[in-house]
C-alpha cells in the first residue's frame, strides 16, 4: 500500500478516534446526569446536544470539559505504548495510530487554547464556567506546549525509525 494511502487513512482514523473519544465522553456524561437531547451530525463530525436548562453550571462545565479530558488520557496512552505500537509489522496501523496519537495530544489543546474563538466558543463556553477563561486558556496553551515537546521528542522520533526499518 502507498504512502499516501497509508497517511489518508491514517487522517480518517485519527477523526474517527477523536470523534469517538471526544463526543463519546460527551455522550456518556450527559447520559449518566439524564440531560442528553439529542446527536447532531455536522459535516464530518458530531455534535452531543443536551438540555442545558436541566444541568447546574458545573455539571454543563463538566460536560464540556470531560472530552479534553478523555481525548488527552488516551493520548497519554498511546505515547506510552509507543514502542509496542512501533514494533508492530504492519505500516498501515502504524500510520494510524501515529495519526492518532497526535491528533488526540494536539487537538483540544490547540482548540481551547487558541482557536476557539474563531469557531463559537465550543466548550471553552462551559468550562470557563468552572474556570475563569483566561487561566484556563493558558492552560491549555501549557498543555499544547509539552504535548508538542512530547510530540517532537518522542512520537516523531520513534515513529520515523519504525517507518525506516
Amino acid at each position: 500500500m502507498s504512502k499516501r494511502i497509508r497517511r489518508i487513512l491514517g487522517v480518517f482514523s485519527a477523526l474517527a478516534a477523536y470523534i469517538i473519544l471526544h463526543e463519546g465522553a460527551h455522550l456518556v456524561y450527559a447520559l449518566s446526569i439524564g440531560t442528553f437531547k439529542q446527536i447532531n451530525f455536522l459535516g464530518l463530525g458530531i455534535q452531543i446536544d443536551v438540555y442545558a436548562d436541566l444541568m447546574s453550571d458545573t455539571q454543563l462545565g463538566i460536560f464540556c470539559l470531560v472530552g479534553a479530558v478523555t481525548t488527552l488520557i488516551a493520548a497519554y496512552g498511546l505515547v506510552a505504548a509507543t514502542d509496542k505500537i512501533c514494533q508492530v509489522k504492519s505500516k498501515v496501523f502504524k500510520a494510524c495510530m501515529y495519526y492518532i496519537t497526535s491528533g488526540l495530544l494536539l487537538v483540544d489543546p490547540l482548540y481551547l487554547s487558541l482557536l476557539y474563538g474563531f469557531f463559537g466558543g465550543g466548550d471553552m463556553n462551559g468550562i470557563a464556567l468552572l474556570f475563569p477563561e483566561g487561566i484556563a486558556r493558558i492552560g491549555f496553551g501549557v498543555l499544547l506546549m509539552v504535548n508538542a515537546f512530547i510530540f517532537w521528542k518522542l512520537i516523531l522520533p520513534k515513529y520515523k525509525k519504525a517507518f525506516a526499518g
